[in-house]
């Protein structure tokens, strides 16, 4: 039996996804402070963009160019989309996080429900593959 990088991409980076946005339910002033304390210390920013450069990396590398499997060309983009913003933080940290600052006071809950349904859509995709 081979191993399914996508199903375990695609479950793995679900779950974390999901319980973020828990997290981000329970506890709304912890996402903000953890969104403004990134803004403030040129430390965090490129350790967060390299972070999130290095996981883009893997779940874009991890997952092949299939069209006929559309699970894995999503975590392909997806992939690509968390290095591009990598980049992004790691350049212009400061523009961002205030962008995020401001969205996340305005639609907190929105962007917390959202997150868990992109992440339960995620986990249980991959966790279907396996069977």
């Amino acid at each position: 039996m081979a191993l399914d990088l996508t199903a375990w991409t695609s479950t793995l980076l679900g779950l974390y996804v999901f319980f973020a946005g828990i997290g981000a339910l329970r506890n709304p002033a912890a996402w903000q402070t953890m969104i403004a304390e990134v803004g403030k210390s040129p430390a965090l920013q490129l350790v967060a963009g390299l972070l999130e450069l290095l996981v883009g990396a893997l779940v874009y590398l991890a997952n092949p160019w299939v069209p006929a499997d559309l699970l894995s060309c999503v975590l392909k983009a997806f992939g690509g989309l968390m290095m591009i913003e990598a980049l992004v933080i790691a350049g212009f940290a400061d523009i961002y996080t205030h962008f995020w600052l401001r969205t996340m006071n305005h639609m907190h809950r929105g962007w917390a429900v959202f997150t868990m349904l992109v992440g339960l859509v995620f986990a249980l995709l991959g966790m279907f593959r396996f069977g």
